[in-house]
């Protein structure tokens, strides 16, 4: 577990923009399994998701169509969210930071720490635009 004064920028980071944490097992199986859309970022503390993955989705939730909600876990810190976040992403591995689209409940737009690694948040960004276009 990370200290909690080191997560809480990075924490911040995500909430300030609008996305609610959440920090039990129960808030996320509510939040993703509710209608509508939602997208679920697993936040960390590694250097690719400060420099790609949050300002990427934060980017991506300008686009005119956009999920329902916006949902976050900390990955290293809040365990019991973090695994319940994981089984409604199965089939696809253990992966932070990560960040997901759901659709009435349903898995529907994936994006791996492979696919953010190495990648500009403007290009993760568009990869979540289209995604928010076809789905939202």
């Amino acid at each position: 577990m990370y200290p909690e004064e080191l997560v809480k920028p990075m924490r911040a980071d995500l909430a300030d923009f609008g996305f609610q944490e959440l920090h039990t097992s129960e808030a996320v199986n509510t939040a993703l399994e509710k209608g509508g859309t939602t997208l679920l970022v697993v936040n960390s503390v590694c250097g690719c998701a400060a420099a790609n993955a949050r300002p990427a989705a934060k980017m991506s939730l300008k686009n005119e169509k956009k999920p329902t909600q916006a949902v976050t876990v900390f990955a290293g810190v809040d365990r019991d969210a973090v695994n319940a976040a994981r089984e409604h992403l199965v089939p696809f591995p253990p992966s932070s930071p990560c960040i997901a689209l759901f659709k009435d409940g349903e898995l529907v737009h994936m994006l791996e720490r492979h696919h953010i690694e190495g990648r500009s948040a403007d290009i993760i960004a568009e990869n979540l635009v289209d995604a928010f276009n076809e789905y939202c």
